[in-house]
């Protein structure tokens, strides 16, 4: 899987930096990942939801953070749309972001 951009992990954790460790094992692990259907992405990440739209949201540090993707698994491709803490996340449309 192609995930674009790193950098907004990066900035991420920066931040906050007791999410380096968890967003680094998550974008490793979806880096290698060859997902086919969102069901392949559940095998992986039992937790993540699907919100429409092509997007899906993953748990991060224990449900600390949250980072929203937008993932098309025909073509290998997965954006970055938001990663913030809960209380952010109840601010934006997950679907829409």
């Amino acid at each position: 899987m192609r995930i674009i951009a790193k950098r907004t992990l990066r900035e991420f954790w920066e931040k906050h930096a007791d999410a380096r460790l968890p967003l680094s094992l998550w974008y490793t692990e979806a880096h290698a990942a060859e997902w086919k259907s969102f069901q392949d992405l559940r095998n992986w990440y039992p937790s993540a939801s699907w919100v429409g739209n092509n997007r899906v949201v993953f748990n991060i540090k224990g449900n600390k953070y949250r980072l929203v993707a937008r993932i098309n698994f025909d073509y290998q491709i997965c954006w970055i749309r938001f990663i913030g803490t809960h209380a952010a996340y109840d601010t934006i449309s997950a679907k829409n972001v």
